[in-house]
């Protein structure tokens, strides 16, 4: 049997290799933290057996002394399993952060609604506010605080030299650092703010571990300015969609009041018209000493027109709020819930039914009410929690069966005249069979 002193330590992949002549201290366990030890290994291994791999001969485990030396494509085989295992392992504790997930649409899906990390009022805000960041982070560079080193690393015995060559590589570490994070900064998009953060600390934390001979790493202050950086244009993006939707809701609003007020206009242009036509034929048979009920009764219908065309265009709150629902494009349960001022509000469904929707909206009611705009609110306000996009609170559909609105439509205003409950769906349930199978749904299937 082989003395303890003729054998020499044999680490697996993944363990650290002791110095020349190593002997395990009394008590010794390998440490919890490294690789298993793979089946079939061996830890000590003959003196002979261990030179002879050093020469380039096949080395052989003291357990086999007593066997031929020959080294087997099982024993290579055990190498490399132990190799695979400490790699797998590593990776398994390797944390989370190194691992920086580039799917968009995952991150944004896991974070949820975006909410401003520096609420400010206006875009033009944030941009005056990277402008100012911007000279913070120029500053930090030309005071040589970006980025933190050694300053008593040597180089060929020389503190000089070691100096040299710990500035020359902070520079171009900073400088990966920075290209990075601009590049970040130009791949950004609202709302993806998340991912260019990951994607900055990874750089960050690669540069540290590849600078820790020289302790360098990109100080806290100036990766927290470039985070900041990131943080801002993420606002400064998101603002300004909302800044465009803004617009373009004032836009359309205009286009919409503009179109109503000449609805008005022509209305009431009609109605004068009229009124004055009958006026006229009662004053002529008046002084024949004649007079027309029928006429009399016209005369007063349109008296009672104009007054209400009058209202609607002195009352900017009144109109018509609609319920409506398109199955085909958004499902059974899913209904718009909306408002509008025309004389005539079918036309207004008619326009949302156009080319940017598949099949025509069904119409479950249009109420009247003096003051629309509130209870348009209030009906939002009650379904908002069943809002299709809970990122914008301007859209208007909502997962609630038209019943449900029905209800609550009740509620506030105690009688609905007309409301129909169901959807015809009529150019849906057409189509449905010319779908491919696979596209059809379960329900229509069941049909």
């Amino acid at each position: 049997m082989t003395s303890v002193k003729a054998m020499v330590f044999n680490p697996p992949p993944g363990w650290p290799k002791p110095p020349a002549g190593w002997q395990p201290p009394a008590g010794w366990t390998p440490d919890p933290s490294w690789p298993a030890l793979p089946a079939s290994w061996s830890l000590w291994l003959s003196a002979d057996a261990s030179s002879s791999e050093e020469t380039g001969s096949p080395a052989l485990p003291i357990e086999s002394a007593s066997t031929p030396v020959v080294r087997s494509d099982a024993n290579r085989l055990v190498e490399l399993e132990a190799e695979n295992a400490a790699l797998r392992q590593r990776l398994a504790s390797a944390h989370g952060d190194d691992l920086v997930d580039l799917d968009d649409a995952r991150v944004l899906q896991s974070v949820g609604i975006y909410r401003f990390h520096h609420p400010l009022e206006t875009a033009a805000a944030y941009q005056n506010r990277l402008d100012t960041l911007e000279t913070r982070i120029a500053d930090l560079v030309r005071e040589e605080r970006a980025i933190e080193k050694s300053e008593l690393f040597t180089f060929n015995n020389s503190l000089a030299q070691g100096r040299r060559m710990t500035s020359d590589l902070s520079k171009l570490m900073l400088r990966a650092y920075n290209a990075e994070a601009d590049n970040a900064l130009r791949t950004l998009k609202a709302g993806n703010v998340v991912t260019a953060k990951r994607r900055l600390d990874a750089s960050r934390t690669a540069i540290a571990r590849l600078g820790a001979l020289m302790e360098m790493h990109i100080s806290d202050a100036f990766h927290a300015l470039r985070e900041e950086e990131i943080e801002l244009t993420a606002d400064w993006l998101m603002k300004k969609q909302l800044e465009r939707e803004d617009a373009r809701e004032v836009r359309a609003r205009i286009k919409e009041e503009n179109r109503v007020q000449k609805e008005l206009d022509e209305e009431r242009s009609r109605l004068d018209k009229e009124r004055s036509h009958l006026a006229n034929a009662l004053k002529s048979l008046e002084e024949q000493g004649q007079t027309d009920e029928d006429l009399v009764r016209r005369l007063a219908a349109v008296d009672e027109a104009i007054a209400d065309n009058d209202f609607r265009a002195a009352n900017i709150r009144a109109g018509y709020v609609y319920v409506i629902s398109n199955e085909g494009a958004f499902g059974p349960d899913v209904v718009k819930i909306g408002l509008t001022r025309r004389l005539t509000p079918t036309d207004r469904i008619a326009e949302l039914s156009g080319a940017s929707v598949p099949f025509r909206f069904d119409t479950h009611t249009l109420f009247f009410s003096e003051d629309a705009v509130t209870l348009e609110n209030e009906l939002h306000k009650h379904f908002a929690d069943r809002a299709l996009n809970q990122a914008n609170s301007r859209k208007e559909f909502f997962f609630a069966k038209p019943t449900e609105v029905r209800d609550v439509l009740l509620q506030k205003v105690g009688n609905i005249l007309e409301f129909s409950d169901l959807a015809e769906a009529t150019e849906y349930r057409q189509s449905l069979k010319s779908w491919p199978a696979s596209s059809r749904p379960r329900q229509a299937e069941a049909v």
